[in-house]
């Protein structure tokens, strides 16, 4: 699985890296044909606390889950926004098993 990490307009430090590189692998627990993972990071231009916003973008074969959350943290936001495509992956694939 390749995992791609983009910081927007900031340089993300190592250990924010390593965090959502490890967070991100975890995924193949839930889904053994993943394609990529892209994560961007940005911080929101709004001036309170809750600025820090990750999308992640997971490629599987036939289609696309996405995900964007915000909150204080871009730690915060990334267990946000994996927990919501943990949970599209089992939506997409009991949909899988119906068809």
């Amino acid at each position: 699985m390749n995992v791609k990490i983009h910081s927007i307009r900031f340089d993300a430090d190592q250990k924010l890296i390593d965090f959502i590189q490890s967070k991100a692998e975890k995924l193949n627990q839930y889904f053994d044909n993943i394609i990529a993972v892209e994560v961007f990071l940005r911080l929101a231009k709004s001036q309170n606390a809750e600025n820090k916003i990750v999308e992640i973008k997971l490629e599987i074969p036939g289609t696309d889950i996405f995900a964007k959350k915000q909150a204080k943290t871009f730690e915060e936001s990334t267990d946000e926004a994996l927990e919501a495509i943990r949970k599209q992956i089992v939506k997409y694939k009991e949909k899988m098993r119906g068809a």
